[in-house]
């Protein structure tokens, strides 16, 4: 009887094909079967580094009658590399879908676009918020807008060319001109970094096509969500910033909020918590 195959996640080149490890190379090479979202692409990768380990596709729009083929072989002894398009399979894509159904699974480290662009971003990487694509329907995608308005954390969004004007106009009118940093093409020829306000960034855009892949990395929210304004109100400056800094916010943040709220001067603040 043949033991297990094992499910190998093996992140991929996201534009420049030199942005992959050894090891994905050799798994590649050694692999009884690559499971590709889009095998067309997938085999320039091949081609590039000599690889003609066979190729099947799994995907969105197959991934309900390939799955259970894939796991069937999986029992089989057979061995599969997962692949997405670009970067690391599972996100974004329907390899978590795969990944639910294996008990032995490993997982390959390797290029992730939207950790090159948060940390190319400027903005806080210490927490953030991976919202991949909007929804492409626009009351859907406001919707949205609107339930993350007040989330703190440094917030990610994939957008494509021809619906990037729409998204930077409803995340303006929803989040409020914040900073933003637009990723575009990264590892790529045409590969660019836009730091600047979204008022400023969507003016750029009424007069320029966007072409290309978009991610954009928005400031996180220092609004105080309605619900929770009365809880701060019998709180003297100290202990509000306190309870902001209890909720994830940093002392620096946590200040400069208390001080826009309360209408203080911020080294007055400061001065409040010195010891913290």
């Amino acid at each position: 009887m043949n033991e297990n195959g094992r499910l190998y996640l093996c992140a991929t080149p996201i534009g420049n094909l030199g942005d992959i490890t050894y090891r994905a190379v050799e798994l590649l090479r050694t692999a009884d079967l690559i499971a590709a979202e889009d095998t067309r692409h997938t085999r320039g990768l091949l081609a590039h580094y000599d690889i003609h380990t066979p190729m099947t596709s799994y995907h969105e729009h197959n991934k309900l009658t390939k799955g259970p083929i894939l796991i069937d072989k999986l029992l089989e002894g057979i061995n599969i590399a997962l692949v997405s398009d670009a970067g690391m399979p599972g996100i974004s894509d329907p390899g978590q879908d795969l990944v639910t159904l294996c008990i032995d699974i490993e997982v390959l480290p390797g290029a992730s676009a939207f950790v090159i662009a948060l940390v190319g971003s400027g903005l806080p990487s210490w927490k953030f918020a991976f919202e991949g694509f909007l929804d492409r329907d626009k009351k859907s995608k406001k919707r949205r807008l609107e339930e993350i308005r007040y989330e703190e954390r440094t917030l990610i969004i994939y957008e494509s060319p021809h619906r990037l004007k729409e998204s930077l106009k409803l995340i303006e009118e929803i989040l409020g001109d914040r900073k933003i940093a637009v990723c575009r093409e990264l590892t790529k020829k045409h590969e660019e970094y836009m730091r600047s306000k979204i008022s400023q960034v969507r003016g750029y855009y009424e007069d320029n096509d966007p072409r290309g892949e978009y991610i954009l990395i928005i400031e996180g929210s220092n609004e105080i969500r309605p619900d929770n304004q009365d809880s701060y109100e019998n709180l003297d400056e100290r202990a509000h910033v306190i309870k902001l800094m209890e909720e994830g916010l940093s002392k620096k943040d946590a200040i400069k909020r208390v001080a826009k709220d309360r209408k203080l001067k911020k080294d007055l603040v400061y001065k409040e918590v010195l010891d913290l």
